[in-house]
């Protein structure tokens, strides 16, 4: 009995009362810097915190910010969500959407936090999850169903040692019932309330323009008596659902594309080797901009002490003068091995023979574009409306399974060319493949989690280092920083790292589209996330109190006695309750790291500027320097999945003792996320994949996710507190949202991936084009924020597009070079890269 008193007497180790404030202070230092230096930087490098803007005709019409320090902030707050929609589109739209729902649910939470949990916490448990901990918990074991075994003590004495140790009653969680029951129908109406919203955006903006990607099917497992264009056509007009302007067949171009791709490789080959030859030049800087991205720089320039120098890229204006002359060099020499083994090698110009390459691959590539190609059984067929294209990927068009299976295209730019001749086989093969390689992965990051979870236990320390442990005893500040920010930062860390990796698997896996990679790498990251760095990290982060019983103390159960065996039950029922509380800290400190000290690090770009020397090394020529001009990608797989991540943490911990903690922090998290993505994605990066907001089903179904940990973890901590009945209730919640969770993919998930043809946009009847809305209305599904020449983000990015493979169409361009005289030439002879070559333009009639 005495061993039950101490256990639940002992105080918390009140030096866990600076990690709060240390993590707070290290964040905010970090957020502060940062923003403070994007400020700074922000008017002077328009190149890249506003290459969007500058270069987007989509973005044109946002408002300019001004240059002031802190002056762009109210006028980018007042942004709305319609300009939002008609500037960045619905995959934007969607993705701040969640932030919004999430703000809002956080906000109504954090109210009833403050309000009424802590306070019934502090009254009951003397516990509202700042250290020092009353670790008095009110486990009572007369509660538990074993209570009544005959081993153990009858219920009258496990009560009258409950009152002798000054427990008081679990009467007061019913209160985890009715907030569980509560957050858990707020979670699930603000999820609701949502989608309708966005489901009805989509269903006018996409209803109320005309895109190629709009009108075109993907038909896949074609039968081999339909492979071609014109028995296609034929085909699909006699299902009478609308008539075909056209039908590309896939075939396989592979050697067309692996001969383009040797161009392009001998291409910059050749350029390297004329900036080789013309060596350095002055490079007028524009100030505006990082280094990093600056414009393409002026060409090498030759001077001639008889002419005027004149140099420029292939179509670009003179310098005005404005060059200086290259420093003298040889012409570069290139080592060509022949004869077995490679043994024999003899080294020629460089400048000719990659010239000489790259017109013997022109010759071969226009002859290969001549060529018929075995078909495939995919086809790209654009329709003549957008109800026909509709009607066609909502209906089964033949009665064979797996085949003439239609679905709706992506958009031209996002197809993967290289992906459509793959096979179906070969498809599923490589998707089995990755499968197998995650598994293996997940297993690696979960022994890899093992050392990082047991940081958060001293005890765990001192068995493996017991030095380390003692060390960190005597110097709070240190003990601080390796329990709380090391274990974060690490965590941050693989959250940043390995996310590239599973985009590379993904990009692996044989998808016809970007957008369906892009997609598929938000499920794989989010399943690392959770599964990973969620479930197991709190599985290890909670064993690591737990060891102890299993390697130790195992044999105390069967020792004589039951008071001694009920006393050791209690100690470790107590120990285990707590640890799973004691994460919370570990959560609250990852949260405040990702919100405050890390996000202003994203709005700063710093990837961009850190990666400055290392692209100015690798940038030599004028494609290079060309290249670096354009906006940097927002990857939405790469960002998306820790936003839902946190958004749980927030849910799990919402009526728990630290909870007013977590959601606090969690809004201030998603507020300030908020802002960095908006501003990034309006005014300095761009997205380019097509993928009409298919998202946000992924996000619905994540967020029902959360509340099913949410409700598990509720039923699992009443269960240990001896709250049967209300556990049960839980339980009865659990199974609800469950339930919950296939009427959502059932019933809303459709209305993400099609449009109503109610909704789409008829001339002669304005009526039908939006359901329950007025004419008014429905011309306002445009947003009025549209390009300059009165078209969406989507019509003017998919303007004069067609489903081509552009290895067919694509003209050759010359190599990016100075213009030269002929007698700057060796031995008289004229080059005639520059001066002569005129872009080779592919066959149109392919």
């Amino acid at each position: 009995m005495d061993n039950l008193h101490t256990f639940a007497e002992k105080p918390g180790q009140e030096s866990e009362g600076n990690d709060y404030l240390q993590q707070l202070i290290i964040s905010f230092a970090l957020g502060a810097t940062a923003f403070i230096t994007f400020c700074f930087l922000r008017p002077r490098w328009r190149g890249l915190y506003a290459a969007r803007k500058q270069q987007k005709d989509a973005a044109a019409q946002l408002p300019e910010l001004p240059d002031t320090f802190f002056g762009w902030i109210p006028v980018l707050w007042r942004i709305t969500d319609k300009e939002v929609l008609g500037a960045a589109g619905l995959d934007a739209f969607v993705f701040l959407s969640f932030f919004r729902m999430a703000i809002k649910f956080l906000a109504i939470t954090l109210f009833f936090a403050l309000v009424v949990i802590t306070p019934i916490h502090a009254h009951f448990t003397n516990n509202i999850g700042l250290p020092p901990y009353n670790t008095t918990e009110t486990i009572v074991l007369n509660r538990f169903a074993f209570a009544d075994s005959e081993s153990l003590l009858p219920r009258s004495e496990l009560q009258e040692m409950a009152n002798e140790m000054g427990m008081p009653s679990n009467d007061y969680m019913w209160m985890y019932v009715v907030f569980v029951y509560l957050f858990s129908g707020i979670a699930v109406y603000l999820l609701l309330n949502e989608t309708k919203k966005i489901i009805q955006v989509r269903q006018g903006y996409l209803g109320s323009q005309s895109t190629i990607t709009d009108r075109t099917i993907r038909l896949s497992g074609i039968p081999p008596n339909l492979q071609s264009e014109e028995k296609l056509k034929e085909f699909i007009e006699t299902l009478e659902i609308g008539e075909v302007e056209s039908v590309t067949l896939c075939r396989d171009w592979r050697e067309l594309d692996n001969l383009m791709d040797d161009r392009a490789s001998s291409l910059r080959q050749l350029e390297e080797a004329w900036t080789v030859h013309l060596g350095k030049r002055r490079i007028e800087r524009n100030l505006e901009s990082l280094p990093a991205l600056q414009p393409p720089p002026p060409e090498p320039t030759v001077q001639d002490d008889d002419d005027d120098e004149e140099a420029l890229l292939l179509g670009s204006a003179a310098q005005n003068g404005r060059s200086t002359a290259p420093n003298a060099r040889t012409r570069p020499m290139v080592t060509i091995r022949s004869g077995w083994f490679s043994l024999q090698s003899r080294k020629i110009d460089a400048i000719h023979y990659f010239e000489e390459k790259v017109r013997k691959l022109d010759e071969k590539i226009m002859d290969a574009r001549k060529k018929d190609y075995k078909p495939t059984p995919l086809a790209f067929v654009t329709m003549g409306s957008t109800a026909s294209c509709q009607m066609a990927i909502q209906a089964i068009l033949d009665p064979v399974p797996l085949q003439l299976t239609a679905n709706l295209a992506p958009a031209p730019t996002d197809v993967v060319w290289p992906n459509t001749y793959i096979s179906r086989n070969s498809r599923m093969m490589r998707a089995w493949l990755i499968t197998a390689v995650i598994v293996v992965l997940t297993i690696f990051w979960s022994l890899l989690e093992i050392p990082l979870a047991g940081l958060l236990s001293l005890e765990s320390i001192r068995k493996v280092v017991p030095g380390l442990a003692n060390a960190l005893e005597g110097n709070s500040i240190t003990k601080s920083l390796v329990q709380s920010s090391l274990p974060t930062l690490v965590w941050s860390l693989l959250n940043l790292a390995v996310p590239y990796l599973y985009d590379w698997l993904s990009n692996q896996q044989g998808m016809i589209s970007q957008a369906d990679v892009e997609l598929s790498v938000i499920s794989k990251n989010f399943f690392f996330t959770f599964f990973n760095l969620f479930l197991v990290f709190t599985v290890f982060g909670t064993a690591s109190r737990f060891l102890k019983f299993v390697d130790d103390d195992i044999q105390d159960l069967a020792g004589p006695g039951r008071s001694r065996r009920l006393d050791y039950l209690i100690q470790k029922a107590l120990e285990l309750a707590q640890s799973l509380e004691s994460l919370s800290r570990f959560y609250v400190d990852l949260i405040i790291l990702q919100g405050i000290g890390l996000f202003p690090f994203r709005l700063l770009e710093f990837g961009s500027v850190a990666m400055y020397p290392v692209q100015l090394i690798g940038s030599k020529t004028p494609r290079d320097y060309a290249e670096l001009v354009q906006p940097p990608i927002f990857m939405y797989g790469l960002y998306l999945p820790q936003t839902i991540l946190i958004f749980i943490v927030c849910i799990v911990y919402s009526v728990l003792k630290a909870s007013w903690l977590v959601l606090l922090f969690g809004l201030i998290y998603f507020m300030i996320g908020h802002f960095t993505y908006k501003y990034q994605l309006l005014y300095a990066m761009d997205h380019s994949q097509h993928s009409t907001g298919k998202a946000w089903p992924m996000i619905g179904i994540r967020v029902i996710l959360g509340l099913i940990v949410f409700q598990i973890a509720m039923t699992g901590y009443l269960l240990l507190q001896g709250a049967f009945v209300r556990s049960v209730l839980v339980l009865l919640l659990l199974i609800a949202t469950i339930w919950f969770s296939y009427f959502f993919r059932h019933t809303y998930e459709p209305f993400t991936r099609f449009i109503a043809l109610r909704s789409i946009s008829r001339d002669g009847h304005p009526a039908v084009n939006v359901v329950g809305e007025t004419e008014e209305n429905q011309g306002q599904f445009r947003y009025r924020l549209e390009t300059r020449n009165g078209q969406t983000v989507d019509e003017a990015r998919e303007t004069g597009l067609r489903y081509i493979n552009p290895s067919l169409i694509m003209p050759l361009e010359d190599a990016w070079i100075a213009r030269k005289r002929a007698e700057s030439a060796p031995n008289g002879r004229a080059d005639e890269s520059a001066s002569d070559n005129n872009n080779r333009g592919g066959d149109e009639n392919v």
